[in-house]
Parts: structure tokens; C-alpha cells; sequence
């Protein structure tokens, strides 16, 4: 078999021949009670970059040794890329969410072999959901296998919004000490109103993690938590949207794209919130408006916002979320850190070995099989197409 790994690039200075902590705390379970993945064996030391095209999530010594081909490439975008000229005889794709290879009905359409879509890491937007129903793609992700790093990540992006960190950082690189300007839009978490987009994984952590800082929280999620959740972290559900962006201070997105979440937030919506609301998302770029939320933070509206997610991605570089007002903006990385990539690094293993096998796939992991939505696919995602515009991310190449 034929398997194409599309991974993003090594650092500029180099793959690292050392790192910064010499071991990682070692993870067994998820809070749910879900085992972290768990392949037969690995061929890498958890703490390394494995998620880079160096690193090659250390699958080409077992993949080789079994007789199958592996390429693996950075080069994603555009008809002259190498995944576009590999794709035709793939039997299997790999794809990251930082750095997505966006498999399209049209590049689905040309690759006839392709059996299975592999996403290292959580959220399979960027494969056309009803294309690989329509062709009996299995389609797989390793659900949890970051969702505690992302959930640090929101914590840390609301304070720096609100405690207007970034700008006042930046004061000390320039050599100043302007404690009026950084003080004139600071503000304090405490007392606010915070609610989030999906309780899942990731929006269930956010809210434990963000119960000791005394707010009141909120939340709004297709499937309502149990009572005993509810009453723990004392929550206000949320019927809609709606209803609670109109109360919150601040709202963090953690629910999937498809197609009806595809640009949830959008100037109707965000109109509807308190002026000077802060929207934190972790969740993925093409679920807000992309200009509706620059005009709502040049007017005001929006006192701040703080992404982790682009569309497409990489974003053009002339995107304007890389130069509107008072926003956080990173490049996709809340879900990449170096434990979070020895998860999904094993978990993309583990799939593999049961796909040779010809074992089930843990439910936890699928997202399409047999012609349908299936596993955590059919709890959480919704039958369509949300990659439409992805082939702009080839402007990203163009300096």
C-alpha cells in the first residue's frame, strides 16, 4: 500500500537534536475513563517532535517494515504540490488539523484506491465528509488525544485577552514602561460571565479549569450534561447559542465544523452580544465570519478576540486577522505540544495496525465508516462539505 503523510514543516533552524525537558509526564487515561492510544509498539521516545515531516509521527520503520510505501511531504496546496501528484495511487492519507491536507470531492475523486483518511490529531473538516460517505472512505481521528492541551490553551488566551498581556509584553520588548496604556484595557476575570460553545471534551475541561476563578459559567451543547455535572460546576444551560452569547462576557467555541456550525458567529450574532465581549476559539476558523469579526473589533463590539484556527490553513498572508485590532491570534498550535503529538503520533499507529489487521477501529476514533457517520462521528459531526475555499491556502506559498 501506498500511504501519503502530510505533516508541516521542520523548524527553520533545523529538526532539534535536543528539547527543553528530557521526559514528559506519563498518561494512561483520559478524565472520561478512555485509554490514551495504544499500539502494539513504537518506534519513537514520547517528548521528541513527531508531528514535523522529519519526525514522520514514527511510522516509516513499521509501515517499510511491512512492505508499504510512505511518503511523507509538507507540500500540500495547489495542482503542481507533491500531495496533489502522490494522491492518485494512495491507498491511505494522513493529515494533520495544524497543517491540513484538504481532501476535497475533487481530489477525492481522483484518487480511486484511497480507502482511509487518517487525521493525526481531533477534527476532520478538512476532508469532505459527504464525499468519503459517498465512496466508503473511512474517515478517523484520535478523539482526546489533545483535548487537555487545548483546554490550557483557552484558559491562557481569555487572561491574556483580558488582562490585555500581549500588548503590555510588548511594551517591555520596546524598552518602555507604560503602565497607564497597558492598564487602560485591562480588566479583571473575576465576576464574569463565561460561557462555552459544546461541553465535549475539551469544552467540559474548560469549564472545570475555569470554575476556581470564581465566574459564572454557561454553556450551550447538543447533548445537555448530566445533572450531577450541571450542579458540580454550578452551570447555566443554554438552549441555543442565541440565549447565551446575549449574557456572556466571554464565549470559547469548542464545537466541530460542519455544516451547521459553518459561520455560526456571524454580524447578526456577534451583534447580539454585549459590547466589549471577548470570543476565544480554539475549535476551528470557519465557524466565525472572518470580516465579521475584524468590523466587530474595529468598532468595538468585540473588545477582543483570540484564535488558534485560520481558514484555510495556512492563511494567505494577507489574511486580516493577522493585522486586525486587539486579537491574540496563533498559528494552529493548542493541540500540538509535544505530549499531545506522542498521543496522536501512537493513536495514528494504532489505527494502522488494526486497519492491517483487519480489526475494528475503536468507535472513539471513527468518524465515517461503511457509507455513514459513525462513532464519535455520529455524535458530534453532521453529514456535508466545509472544505469550499480551501484552495486558497495555496496563497500561503506566494511571498
Amino acid at each position: 500500500m501506498k500511504i501519503i503523510a502530510v505533516l508541516y514543516d521542520d523548524p527553520v533552524k533545523g529538526y532539534p537534536k535536543t528539547y527543553a525537558r528530557d521526559t514528559i509526564p506519563k498518561i494512561e487515561h483520559y478524565p472520561d475513563g478512555q485509554t490514551v492510544p495504544s499500539p502494539k509498539k513504537l518506534d519513537f521516545t514520547p517528548g521528541q517532535l513527531m508531528g514535523s515531516v522529519s519526525g514522520e509521527l514514527g511510522l516509516r520503520k513499521f509501515l517499510e517494515g511491512l512492505g508499504h510505501t510512505l511518503v511523507v511531504t509538507s507540500d500540500k496546496d495547489g495542482p503542481n504540490s507533491v500531495f496533489e501528484k502522490e494522491l492518485p495511487d494512495a491507498d491511505i492519507v494522513i493529515s494533520q488539523p495544524f497543517w491540513p491536507a484538504y481532501l476535497t470531492k475533487e481530489r477525492i475523486a481522483k484518487a480511486p484506491k484511497l480507502k482511509l483518511a487518517i487525521t493525526a490529531g481531533i477534527g476532520s473538516d478538512h476532508v469532505d465528509l459527504q464525499a468519503a460517505i459517498e465512496r466508503g472512505i473511512t474517515v478517523t481521528e484520535i478523539t482526546f488525544c489533545n483535548s487537555i492541551g487545548v483546554a490550557e490553551h483557552i484558559v491562557m488566551m481569555i487572561l491574556a485577552l483580558i488582562r490585555n498581556y500581549i500588548p503590555s509584553y510588548q511594551w517591555i520588548i520596546n524598552k518602555g514602561w507604560n503602565i497607564a496604556d497597558c492598564a487602560e484595557r485591562s480588566y479583571d476575570l473575576e465576576g464574569m460571565e463565561v460561557g462555552t460553545v459544546a461541553a465535549g471534551h475539551i469544552g467540559l475541561a474548560v469549564l472545570r479549569r475555569l470554575k476556581p476563578f470564581d465566574v459564572k459559567l454557561h454553556y450551550t451543547e447538543r447533548h445537555r450534561l448530566p445533572e450531577n455535572i450541571e450542579k458540580e460546576l454550578n452551570l447555566t444551560y443554554h438552549p441555543d447559542v442565541e440565549s447565551m452569547a446575549r449574557i456572556c462576557d466571554v464565549i470559547t467555541i469548542n464545537c466541530p465544523l460542519h455544516a451547521e456550525t459553518e459561520h455560526m458567529f456571524n454580524d447578526t450574532l456577534i451583534n447580539k452580544m454585549k459590547r466589549g465581549s471577548y470570543i476565544i476559539n480554539t475549535a476551528r476558523g470557519k465557524i466565525c465570519d472572518r470580516d465579521a469579526i475584524v468590523r466587530a473589533l474595529e468598532s468595538g463590539q468585540l473588545a477582543g478576540y483570540a484564535g488558534d484556527v485560520w481558514f484555510p490553513q495556512p492563511p494567505p498572508n494577507d489574511h486580516p486577522w493577522r493585522t486586525m485590532p486587539h486579537h491574540g491570534m496563533t498559528p494552529h498550535i493548542a493541540g500540538t505540544s509535544l505530549p499531545a503529538q506522542a498521543r496522536y503520533a501512537a493513536g495514528v499507529r494504532e489505527i494502522l495496525e488494526s486497519w492491517f489487521e483487519g480489526r475494528p477501529i475503536r468507535d472513539e476514533y471513527l468518524i465515517v465508516d461503511g457509507g455513514q457517520l459513525a462513532g464519535i462521528g455520529a455524535h458530534s459531526y453532521t453529514a456535508g462539505n466545509t472544505t469550499g475555499g480551501s484552495e486558497e491556502a495555496v496563497q500561503f506559498k506566494k511571498k
